[in-house]
């Protein structure tokens, strides 16, 4: 492990795999011009996606918005008219049918936001009859009332005649100033929108979403913590199997690619921009002096002597042990620094230097505490 073109490769390889892993996730919004469509992705998904991201059309009235290093795909009805509904209608049909007919999961849409302008207080028969054509085709959907003012009357009345929407969610993207009382409308409802979505989407697009979501959102730190969390069960899982090997940690780089990895897919799916060098600075921060895999290897070698005749069994058992302990150590202390600097910093951009330098205090007290 001393060698440096390993650990570059291990790094550049499980960066890779990280990305790659990390899937797509599809979804259709839908609603009249002037809903509010662009403004609802802007507030919810990172880096402006509605303004800076590529369209490109499908149909006249059918667009995909796309943006490099993101696993998203919005598809955009671009406006909801009565004199071109049915139009729509079937172009969007067309499409879900072809999507549908993929082998790679990637490439279906995996969920449906309906938005209705609350400010209207009228639900068309065009969007209840959309959203019954979206349910039909096993899409779930979820009825955005945009604009709103907590109109219960108006959520009663959506439920009513939506009665195919997984979910009726009231929303305010953005502040709204009220100029004739002199006061401003905070927003809400984006939190509810965020985490209600994460319950309906398929399990292998959990990932992609995390990722997408921005991080301005309380909504969105609870979803990336909880996929992050199944990561590391998953790599201290792995970690345990690896080292209950009869000879105990021989050889620590089998706990390597499995701790880089995790420490990738955590950074994916907090939505980090990664590239080899920045892992390589988070990777380099705690796996140095004090890596976690030659950590581990000092105290199973500690444990056995204290163990008399202490045989390949018992000391694989307690390498296994270890080793998931201090994986899932590692793990939970990457989640929790960059959770908690999310969660200081709305909408900033990760800095790695004090990432780095936060993981490696933290890390190292809790080995130090253990052990």
């Amino acid at each position: 492990m001393d060698n440096n073109n390993d650990i570059q490769y291990i790094i550049a390889d499980s960066l890779k795999e990280a990305t790659k892993g990390a899937g797509n996730i599809n979804i259709i919004v839908a609603g009249k011009t002037g809903v509010g469509k662009s403004t609802l992705i802007n507030s919810i998904f990172r880096g402006e996606f509605a303004r800076t991201g590529s369209g490109r059309p499908i149909t006249k009235r059918i667009e995909e918005i796309k943006k490099p290093g993101h696993p998203l795909t919005i598809i955009d009805t671009k406006g909801l008219e009565v004199s071109d509904y049915e139009k729509i209608k079937d172009d969007l049909y067309n499409y879900i049918k072809e999507r549908l007919l993929s082998d790679d999961q990637n490439e279906h849409i995996h969920i449906a936001w309906l938005c209705i302008a609350a400010n209207g207080d009228r639900i068309e028969n065009a969007e209840i009859d959309l959203c019954n054509m979206l349910n039909k085709n096993n899409i779930p959907v979820i009825s955005v009332l945009t604009k709103s003012k907590k109109n219960d009357n108006f959520v009663k009345e959506a439920e009513k005649l939506l009665p195919n929407s997984k979910y009726i969610i009231p929303v305010r993207a953005i502040h709204e100033q009220l100029e004739e009382v002199d006061a401003t409308l905070p927003p809400f409802g984006i939190d509810d929108l965020i985490t209600s979505t994460s319950k309906l989407i398929p399990e292998a697009q959990n990932r992609a979403y995390a990722n997408a979501l921005s991080n301005k959102n309380k909504g969105a730190l609870y979803v990336k913590k909880i996929q992050a969390e199944k990561e590391v069960n998953i790599a201290s899982g792995l970690a345990i199997t690896a080292g209950a090997t009869p000879i105990p940690f021989s050889d620590a780089i089998v706990l390597v690619p499995i701790q880089v990895g995790m420490i990738a897919k955590i950074g994916v799916t907090f939505g980090m921009e990664l590239s080899t060098a920045t892992l390589a600075t988070i990777i380099g921060s705690v796996l140095g002096s004090s890596t976690a895999t030659i950590v581990g290897r000092t105290v199973v070698s500690g444990l056995l002597k204290l163990i008399p005749l202490a045989g390949p069994v018992i000391g694989g058992s307690i390498a296994g042990t270890t080793a998931g302990f201090l994986t899932k150590t590692l793990g939970n202390s990457y989640i929790s620094v960059l959770y908690d600097f999310c969660f200081e910093n709305p909408g900033k951009e990760i800095d790695i230097d004090i990432i780095s330098a936060s993981l490696k205090k933290k890390f190292n007290k809790l080995i130090g505490d253990k052990f």
